[in-house]
């Protein structure tokens, strides 16, 4: 009885020595995945209600070396102006009027070996001619830089250093975050994006740096070939960077800096530009059954100018170096979540004053005075718009829209937008193709011009799908 009760004993001990060996491997393992976890970049912080972000939790395609990525963007929409040509003018998010229209169908995926990866994204739709239009640099050379990048939105590759929470380095295309705004619609508050975002860059090709000295910090270099280029407009590349911090779930700000020389074939001219942004979210309830769930802003400035080669920055120098040739804007948005975070209303605006309008996005013009010569990457056509160094451009717009999400995967969005600008701009009843509003008929040399007007109010109608 008394060695039963001994054995009885020792197993007790021995039991609780593997408990306790357990708990130790148990805890340690935990501590290695905090550790794990403490490396990632931005881990933990909530990321889904900011505008130009990803508002999912999750992805339902993500695998062990490939996360797929899919989009479409389609949408209708009515200016009423009525123009007959069914033209969109001065908007990277829609090409055409009164019209079903995908704006964009993308697929691809970020892929990893290691510390080894890279993203590729197709794009097609109208977007892979609106944003190829936009871009002078293709016209330099041969090779048809318009036609060989048209249908991707991102290539890039890349290694991960595991220094301090992370450095990454990229070589190829990808997004620029100048305007806060992102490349797909279905990140962002907004449909029509307000003139800081819509006139400054969508993407760039080059490398880049991005560097995480900690959780909530993340600094970023660029040699990029140019201002949203997929060539080089002159000798030297461009150079930026960007900063990011977020110190916490409820708040985000940044600011990107550009320098490069961007005007095609003048060389001695300069730009900077200064793009600053700060999102806050300002009341949240995710619990909340009934009423708003949360609601926050997001404000964006910018400024930056052009000096040299004829132009003079901010002061207007006639006679000597030149007018003044610079970049002013600013736009805040404010949205609001309720019925379970499954509604959205969104509210805002912006300005924007670009003397010698080098930024300004130009309306589309007669394509030729031919038939059958019509070349969609055409920043003008024989009627142009003036771009020249003291010609003066302001304008200002508003807009609001209500969003249903019934998932994360999809969302269903309707869109007042009012634009306006302080010279003929937006395009009118005539359109702007020629006078029957197809390009198939020849514009007489005199007695038609493209029908421009001050002013523009849309509605819009998208459907937005993610998974």
């Amino acid at each position: 009885m008394k060695r039963t009760r001994i054995t009885i004993m020792a197993l007790t001990a021995m039991i609780c020595v593997q408990q306790t060996k357990a708990q130790t491997v148990v805890e340690s393992s935990l501590k290695k995945v905090r550790e794990i976890k403490s490396q990632v970049p931005f881990e933990g912080i909530d990321q889904t209600w900011y505008n130009g972000g990803d508002r999912r939790d999750s992805s339902v395609l993500s695998g062990k070396y490939v996360t797929w990525n899919v989009m479409l963007d389609a949408n209708v929409n009515h200016s009423f102006n009525d123009p007959i040509d069914h033209t969109v003018v001065g908007s990277t998010a829609m090409a055409r009027t009164d019209e079903i229209e995908v704006s964009c169908a993308a697929i691809g995926g970020d892929f990893v070996y290691g510390n080894a990866h890279a993203r590729i994204m197709t794009q097609f739709g109208t977007r892979s001619t609106v944003i190829p239009r936009n871009d002078y640099s293709i016209y330099r050379g041969q090779y048809n830089l318009g036609d060989v990048y048209r249908y991707i939105s991102e290539a890039y590759a890349g290694y991960h250093f595991d220094v301090l929470h992370g450095i990454n380095v990229d070589e190829g295309m990808f997004m620029s975050y100048v305007g806060l705004n992102s490349y797909y619609q279905v990140e962002n508050w907004e449909y029509q994006a307000s003139f800081t975002s819509d006139n400054t860059p969508w993407f760039f090709n080059g490398i880049r740096t991005q560097i995480f000295p900690t959780n909530h910090l993340k600094i970023e270099a660029w040699i990029i070939n140019g201002w949203q280029s997929y060539g080089m407009f002159n000798q030297l590349p461009g150079v930026g960077g960007n900063i990011t911090w977020i110190p916490n779930s409820n708040m985000k700000l940044l600011t990107n800096d550009y320098y490069g020389t961007d005007a095609a074939g003048i060389i001695a001219r300069h730009r900077f530009h200064s793009d600053n942004s700060f999102l806050w979210r300002y009341y949240h309830k995710p619990k909340s059954s009934k009423g708003v769930t949360q609601m926050a802003l997001s404000a964006t400035a910018d400024i930056g100018y052009e000096k040299g080669g004829g132009v003079n920055g901010f002061k207007d120098d006639i006679g000597g170096k030149g007018p003044a040739q610079y970049f002013a804007s600013a736009m805040i948005y404010n949205r609001m979540w309720f019925g379970k975070g499954k509604w959205a209303w969104c509210l805002g605006g912006g300005y924007m004053k670009n003397p010698g309008r080098y930024l300004v996005l130009y309306p589309t013009g007669d394509a030729s005075p031919l038939p059958n010569q019509y070349n969609p990457t055409q920043t003008a056509g024989t009627h142009p718009y003036s771009a020249n160094p003291g010609d003066q451009f302001s304008g200002w717009d508003a807009s609001t829209n209500i969003s249903w999400m019934p998932n994360q995967s999809i969302e269903f969005r309707l869109e007042y937008v009012h634009r306006e600008a302080d010279n003929p701009y937006w395009a009118g009843k005539g359109g702007v193709t020629s006078p029957t509003g197809y390009t198939t008929t020849p514009v007489p040399s005199i007695g038609w011009a493209p029908d421009l007007v001050k002013s523009e109010d849309r509605i819009i109608l998208a459907l937005l799908f993610r998974l």
